[in-house]
């Protein structure tokens, strides 16, 4: 079958893989309705991620029709259409049980790598690096769901296949910040960076009753689609001084919450951009915090600050004295997505949650390497290029 693969830094092919089959009475196999470009892939496509080998299949964020189900699949037939969170969980472990569902011990086979990076494993992720499992993406007509009663989820009908496919991890990585950020009702909200995750972390911050959501960007189509579609306000961060315009906003104190959800490769239209990017190119830092910096500095005295976005890890110039000093709360994490995803398609399912939107570009598989291309210049208003395997 044919797969959008990493060939190297900066080179993504299309090349014919073997089909995957059931190897765990948990499994199923899933043919592949739509597979969306995420953010996150353009770190392993810049080879900011380690672990990556020739030929891997990406893409983490799917949805299609099962097409085979192993012996102790209880909740899923054959013809199903299901959603699968990005990320690899048992169900079964102490940290399933405790709801930390990508903290999972045995979703990962490989977990030497993370282990030596952070001190622990976490989860595995499908089409995420070997630190992450090995696992193979979703950019392919067929891929194998392992723990399948516990990572997919029937879509209900009347959600179409556009809206459900962003319930696999923009919209659940979203509601992980918000949620776990503990945006109160009432609370002045900032989110860095309008893609897809961004836009979710806002609309659950709404629905969770903050009192003024604001989302901060350069791209005008981007701030655009949270002004029509989230219903937020917007900052273009190379137009305003975004901390001295938040706490305009917010009564001199600044956000009570700010959600981070850029990333490692953050942009910054000042100098310090400049140093973050050479010393990140030099491998003197991986990662690139610029965002984060911003939302430490624009938080409000005992607020919180959550890092949604992406980190492999090492930054420099990390402003912890503001942290401390400051009393300021700072949280990240990856998707819990199997705790808040029953939740999205039930909004989904009553037009609370509309994601279609983000699906700007949708191509056949044969055109993966255009779609990266696309999704990463931000050529004619991409914000997700989507692969449709089937043709």
């Amino acid at each position: 079958m044919k797969a959008v693969t990493w060939r190297g830094v900066n080179e993504i092919g299309v090349e014919d893989v073997p089909e995957p089959r059931i190897l765990n009475d948990h499994d199923i196999v899933l043919e592949v309705g739509l597979s969306a470009t995420c953010g996150s892939d353009l770190h392993l496509v810049g080879g900011y991620i380690p672990a990556m080998r020739a030929g891997d299949v990406l893409g983490h964020e799917f949805m299609g029709t099962v097409a085979e189900v192993g012996r102790g699949v209880t909740k899923h037939r054959v013809g199903d259409r299901v959603v699968v969170v990005s990320f690899i969980s048992c169900g079964k472990c102490w940290y399933c049980r405790q709801g930390l569902w990508s903290l999972c011990d045995n979703g990962n086979p490989n977990p030497g790598i993370t282990e030596a990076l952070w001190g622990q494993s976490i989860g595995g992720c499908f089409g995420y690096s070997h630190a992450l499992g090995g696992w193979a993406g979703s950019h392919a007509r067929y891929i194998r769901v392992p723990y399948a009663d516990n990572g997919a989820f029937t879509i209900p009908e009347g959600v179409s296949d556009e809206r459900a496919l962003f319930a696999s991890d923009a919209a659940p990585t979203g509601w992980t910040g918000a949620h776990q950020a503990e945006v109160q009702p009432g609370d002045v909200v900032a989110v860095w960076g309008a893609g897809g995750v961004g836009q979710m972390a806002a609309r659950k911050a709404i629905l969770m009753g903050a009192e003024r959501v604001v989302v901060i960007d350069r791209f005008d189509n981007r701030l655009q689609q949270v002004r029509t579609h989230i219903g937020t306000e917007t900052l273009d961060y190379e137009q305003t001084d975004v901390p001295a315009e938040l706490r305009e906003m917010s009564g001199g104190r600044g956000p009570d919450v700010c959600i981070e959800a850029v990333g490692m490769e953050a942009h910054s239209p000042g100098p310090q951009y400049l140093y973050d990017q050479v010393k990140q190119q030099m491998r003197l830092q991986t990662d690139r915090p610029t965002a984060v910096r911003e939302a430490i500095w624009a938080c409000r005295k005992g607020g919180t600050v959550f890092t949604l976005g992406v980190f492999a890890g090492l930054v420099d110039k990390f402003p912890l004295g503001a942290v401390m000093n400051k009393a300021l709360t700072l949280r990240g994490a990856q998707q819990h997505g199997h705790r808040y995803i029953p939740e999205i398609l039930d909004l989904m399912s009553r037009d609370e949650v509309r994601t279609e939107h983000l699906a700007t570009h949708v191509m056949p598989i044969e055109d993966g390497p255009k779609g990266y291309r696309m999704f990463k210049e931000k050529e004619d208003g991409c914000v997700r290029a989507v692969f449709r395997p089937g043709g």
